[in-house]
């Protein structure tokens, strides 16, 4: 696979409405051509302990960020007619059709295809299948784990390897 685009977000609490960033890497011919971040006011908009803990972002951080449907707007002229891709699939697409749930938008059913899965295949063996590990048996050091851009990056560069 040389053309999809690689997501990744962050979220503010247990509601998958609550994303706080987005990371998104785009691939066309099998090399990175445009990156995009932008952190997010998240709905509901109130951080847990524990969300915060693991990316570090605060109330602080967001409360002046654009809402979802104005970062949306940046992203989706960059994924057009692409497969989205994400490790763990199951997080990132159910946050996204949250969101787009939350602010009434038109949910286009995007094509996601999973990282995480295919590293259970393509790495049996390994350790773990989490974000940090796989990128590491792809040749990728992940150094900012869990920065929305960062893991996206390690996702398109997984994919790249695997997918």
């Amino acid at each position: 696979m040389l053309d999809f685009a690689a997501i990744d977000f962050e979220t503010a609490n247990a509601e998958r409405t609550s994303v706080c960033s987005v990371g998104l890497v785009v691939v066309r011919g099998g090399e990175i051509v445009d990156s995009f971040y932008s952190l997010i006011q998240p709905e509901p908009n109130y951080y847990l302990y524990w969300n915060t803990r693991i990316h570090g972002l605060t109330r602080a951080d967001t409360d002046s960020a654009p809402v979802f449907p104005y970062v949306w707007q940046q992203i989706e002229p960059r994924i057009e007619g692409l497969t989205l891709v994400a490790h763990n699939k199951a997080f990132d697409e159910s946050c996204l059709q949250a969101v787009f749930r939350c602010y009434c938008m038109d949910y286009p059913d995007y094509r996601f295809l999973c990282t995480c899965v295919a590293a259970r295949r393509a790495f049996p063996c390994a350790p773990n299948h989490q974000l940090h590990t796989v990128a590491a048996l792809c040749g990728y050091d992940l150094r900012n784990h869990h920065h929305a851009l960062a893991d996206a990056e390690a996702c398109a560069r997984i994919a790249l390897e695997i997918l």
